[in-house]
């Protein structure tokens, strides 16, 4: 199959032949339909977070069902699918008190070492990326990384929920729990700031402010759900938010990933309001806060995934979709082949697109 693999930190992505591995028991083998270019990829691909390589990147995918293995019975061939980086056990202590999200037993729905690799060339392993590795024509992957949906269910925009959707949407709902008539405030409108937005929206949210520094993304959070904007590129952000807030919201949620946004999202808040931090941070970063304002109740927090239980919460997010409450069309920028990964990426650095997605045609 073609993959688009990455050899090293900072050099463009391959496009190569892999060869992947025939399921295994528990193992689901699907043909990607369609997967987004999400920016925790570029942060793999710059070394903020690092990586074995040779590896596959692409996590934020949608798919068919091509084959299951023998224990499999959650799925079957022709089954729509989306995938999910938050492949849980299913009976370590995270997942059996509803955590699924920061499930850390990994190794359950890995192959041993002393079984052959799902992804390698020439007989030498090739990495796999969060389990997945969808920057290619087709997935093998634990049962527990997939989520069934129903079939009408375009599967373009399905892949959008793969991560987008669920970081951002999830933040609000599950990690935050978002209140009917509060005041919200979103740093950064890329896919994930705008499915925060979306999920405010959708939560009652009475006044929901987005920030960003390229207007035409301002416009866009409009169209998700923000009823005021504020341009960071004119002047002192927090300062913005607190006058029109008279003093700081209820709830901020950081989506971009730097010291100073998530700084910023703590000063934002009023008295007794939530800070979350979605963004990743570069490993070894630190934020700092003024320790006197924990005396008023303010709290900062971090959300993974969206605190998800995906397989609940994405056939939910689908059935937003079609009742037009999601609004994923908005939010898909461009479609693209997999040849075209590298000229994504360049875009995605350039603030101008929510979302590329990779089309396969199969």
């Amino acid at each position: 199959m073609k993959a688009a693999v990455l050899r090293e930190v900072g050099a463009p992505l391959e496009i190569e032949d892999v060869d992947i591995s025939k399921p295994g028991p528990r193992e689901v083998l699907v043909r990607t339909a369609a997967t987004g270019v999400c920016h925790s990829d570029l942060h793999f691909i710059e070394g903020s977070y690092s990586h074995d390589m040779p590896v596959v990147l692409g996590h934020e995918s949608a798919g068919v069902v091509e084959a299951v293995g023998s224990d499999v019975r959650y799925v079957e061939p022709g089954d729509h699918v989306i995938t999910c980086l938050s492949v849980f056990c299913g009976h370590c202590e995270a997942c059996l008190t509803g955590h699924m999200a920061i499930c850390g037993n990994q190794a359950a729905v890995r192959r041993r070492p002393d079984e052959p690799p799902r992804l390698s060339q020439d007989g030498e392993p090739v990495h796999q990326f969060l389990d997945l590795s969808s920057f290619a024509e087709q997935i093998l992957a634990h049962e527990h990384a997939l989520v069934k949906i129903r079939k009408d269910m375009p599967l373009d925009r399905a892949a959008l929920i793969g991560c987008a959707v669920t970081t951002g949407v999830g933040a609000v709902h599950n990690t935050a729990k978002v209140e009917v008539g509060s005041t919200v405030v979103v740093i950064g409108c890329g896919g994930i700031g705008l499915s925060c937005i979306n999920g405010a929206a959708i939560a009652g949210a009475g006044r929901i402010i987005a920030v960003d520094t390229v207007g035409s993304k301002l416009n866009l959070a409009k169209r998700f759900g923000a009823t005021d904007v504020v341009n960071a590129a004119d002047g002192d952000p927090v300062g913005q938010v607190r006058e029109l807030t008279g003093g700081g919201v209820h709830f901020s949620f950081e989506a971009i990933g730097t010291k100073t946004t998530a700084e910023q999202a703590y000063e934002m808040l009023a008295w007794g309001g939530t800070a979350t931090i979605i963004g990743m941070i570069p490993v070894g970063q630190k934020i700092e806060i003024d320790g006197a304002d924990l005396l008023w109740e303010k709290k900062i927090q971090g959300s993974n995934m969206g605190s998800n239980r995906f397989r609940v919460d994405m056939p939910r997010y689908v059935e937003f979709y079609l009742a037009g409450k999601l609004h994923l069309d908005d939010m898909l920028s461009e479609r693209i082949r997999l040849d075209q990964v590298n000229e994504a990426f360049a875009a995605m650095k350039t603030g101008e697109v929510a979302r590329s997605v990779i089309i396969f045609d199969h």
